[in-house]
């Protein structure tokens, strides 16, 4: 395993071995059946090319254009599932954060999804840093500064990669450009990727 650090994101390369992997997709499986995944719309009326769900004592939503966590899951109604043990096992070795994170965000992406630059603003907090888990189809990922007019750099995630955002990059923009889909299968989720975010929210 290597770390790159790129305008303060910390990136773990070959954080996580085949196996590990290949169980924490499996546990995704098993969050995404009690909590079915969402395509949301965002505040301009845009459906998102990317599909997703959460675990934990509160998801991340879109609802009547407003964005912010909630405690159900908005099909459901019903509470989302606890986050995996798996990827817990993730944010204790990987935030240096010694709470536990309050959501486990999962968004699908299929071969022509992606995510525009942004900043990860809605939990309360700042201090708890941000730990992504990317799984499946490499992607593209764009890093820039606290102004989305601030100058970005990019580099690929791998399926196994973990990105630490804390301190300058907490709430540093960044999205994701494109997915590198060779058309084959991967054997993790045979298609498209998963992506993981564990965040601490308040409230």
């Amino acid at each position: 395993m290597t770390v790159d650090t790129i305008r303060g994101f910390e990136i773990h390369r070959e954080y996580l071995d085949a196996d590990a992997q290949l169980q924490i997709a499996e546990a995704c499986r098993g969050v995404i059946r009690q909590a079915p995944f969402l395509r949301p719309v965002t505040a301009w009326g845009k459906p998102m090319s990317v599909r997703m769900t959460s675990a934990g004592r509160v998801g991340w939503v879109i609802e009547r254009g407003r964005y912010r966590y909630s405690a159900n899951h908005p099909e459901t109604a019903r509470p989302w599932p606890p986050i995996p043990q798996e990827v817990m096992a993730v944010w204790q070795a990987a935030s240096g954060w010694s709470a536990s994170p309050d959501c486990c965000l999962i968004n699908w992406y299929g071969p022509e999804a992606r995510m525009g630059l942004h900043q990860d603003k809605d939990e309360g907090t700042f201090e708890a840093p941000v730990v992504s888990i990317s799984l499946g189809d490499p992607a593209r990922f764009r890093m820039g500064g606290l102004a989305r007019s601030d100058p970005t750099e990019s580099t690929v995630l791998a399926s196994g990669d973990v990105v630490v955002m804390g301190g300058a990059a907490r709430l540093a923009f960044h999205g994701v450009d494109r997915v590198l889909a060779d058309g084959l299968p991967n054997p993790v989720t045979r298609r498209g990727r998963l992506n993981l975010t564990l965040r601490v929210v308040t409230g």
